[in-house]
């Protein structure tokens, strides 16, 4: 029996997918440069029992499962390297429950970010993490997704209270609950949250949520370096200023976003900032801020206040990435999302722009400074050999630069199968720990296999 006729007998029709197109979009990436590998067979179920049905089925068989939710990730987690089935939970899209009162909604996996925000505005509250992209919040929890509030409200474990997980096996488990904090057991939620597809998908979440600022400012401070941006950011983190967004865009950055939206940006170094909070509370972040960026060499402070100027820099800020990939269209962004603490950012913004330079790269950078997380990108040609041992080398720099300071090799884009190696170097004490707990959750190895760590290397004796 095939694959596709075995599934047949698992989900009604219309759910197991065969499309060329649609293969060949569950096999690659919005924005990542691992190479494509389609599945053998899109599936899409519609609830927690066809998951249930089909990773049954899937286990039975051996036939390798990789969650895919908007395959925007930049890791190729969504890339099922071994074939098999892409689990798509795209139509697992209902918002289950609001609860204002509570400051939870529990949602089902597919729901994206942007649409449970835009459910949320009745109700004066929002749900924080933004990576840019209208990701799926089951694919956030995955990655442990970070984005511009996250200086202000952390990631995605800090937001999930629980989860709905399906093992290989079939077995359904809950790992948290609907209070805001609890001392009973291990901490499962965290430990999913992260996983990357490779413990269990999930089919439903439990979401913290936030009320919406009474006011809220957005600027953009310009300088002449980007090492005094980095200073500055960190001025304003010590500070102790309430700031919702700090992000910072080098000079690159903003000549690309300014070609791909029209904009008339200033081609500097820039911070994009927001101040949310009480009337009173914003005006003083704000003075606090601009002298902190003007005691830096700030070459200009502007204000949006309306919301439809604060949405067009967002839009502008979000859109970078995608705007970087225009200036060569021939090529693949590499990404680099390092994270270093706080007090080394300026010193590792220069130590970045230096090494994409002395290589010989058009690289940008920019990231969520806040926190010390900074991306790197620079597009290269996948088919050059020489140019991806280049590209190779500089991500190799800028990685051990981070963790020879004590930080970590992602700040959120999360392992995938492009930091393998880096994982090693950053945790390889731990990782006989982290293949017991893969081989637990996961025996036969159908959960994304090769992701986070090789095969092999789970599957190793030990």
């Amino acid at each position: 029996m095939d694959l596709l006729s075995g599934l047949a007998g698992v989900l009604p029709g219309g759910r197991i997918v065969a499309d060329p197109d649609e293969l060949r979009r569950h096999g690659g990436g919005v924005f990542t440069y691992h190479a494509p590998r389609p599945p053998d067979a899109v599936v899409c179920p519609e609830s927690r029992e066809e998951v249930v049905d089909v990773l049954r089925f899937a286990s039975e068989r051996g036939v390798p499962v990789v969650p895919f939710g908007e395959g925007s990730s930049l890791e190729a987690q969504t890339i099922p390297v071994r074939g098999g089935i892409s689990l798509d939970l795209g139509r697992m899209d209902e918002i289950v429950e609001v609860r204002p009162d509570d400051f939870i909604a529990r949602v089902q996996p597919g729901v994206t970010h942007g649409r449970l925000n835009a459910e949320l505005k009745e109700h004066g509250l929002f749900f924080p993490v933004d990576p840019g992209w209208d990701a799926s919040l089951g694919g956030m929890a995955g990655t442990n997704a970070s984005g511009t509030n996250a200086v202000r409200y952390g990631v995605m474990r800090d937001q999930v209270l629980d989860l709905e997980v399906v093992f290989a096996d079939g077995t359904v488990v809950r790992t948290g609950g609907m209070a805001m904090k609890s001392s009973a057991g291990y901490h499962l939620t965290g430990l999913f949250v992260g996983s990357e597809g490779t413990l269990g998908v999930f089919t439903e979440l439990t979401l913290r949520l936030y009320p919406v600022p009474e006011k809220v400012l957005a600027a953009r401070a310009v300088f002449p370096g980007i090492e005094g941006a980095g200073r500055a950011a960190v001025a304003m983190i010590r500070s102790g200023m309430r700031i919702g967004r700090v992000e910072l865009v080098d000079a690159r950055t903003v000549e690309a976003v300014n070609a791909y939206k029209g904009t008339d940006y200033a081609v500097a170094p820039t911070l994009f900032l927001e101040f949310g909070g009480s009337e009173a509370g914003v005006e003083d972040d704000v003075r606090v801020a601009r002298a902190l960026s003007d005691s830096e060499g700030c070459g200009g402070f502007e204000f949006e206040a309306d919301g439809a100027g604060r949405e067009r820099l967002w839009e502008a800020r979000h859109e970078a990435a995608l705007a970087i990939t225009r200036l060569n269209p021939d090529k693949k962004p590499m990404t680099t999302d390092v994270c270093v603490p706080i007090g080394d950012l300026p010193d590792a913004l220069g130590h970045a722009r230096e090494t994409i330079a002395a290589h010989g790269f058009d690289g940008a950078i920019l990231g969520h400074v806040g926190d010390g997380n900074y991306h790197a990108v620079f597009p290269v040609d996948v088919e050059d050999p020489d140019e991806m041992d280049r590209a190779g080398t500089v991500d190799g720099q800028i990685v051990r630069y981070a963790l020879q300071r004590g930080g970590t090799c992602t700040g959120e884009h999360g392992v995938g199968s492009g930091k393998t190696g880096h994982l090693r170097e950053e945790h390889g004490d731990s990782l006989p720990f982290m293949r017991g707990i893969k081989r637990l959750a996961d025996p036969g190895g159908i959960l994304n296999p090769g992701k986070i760590f090789a095969e092999e290397e789970w599957r190793a004796p030990g």
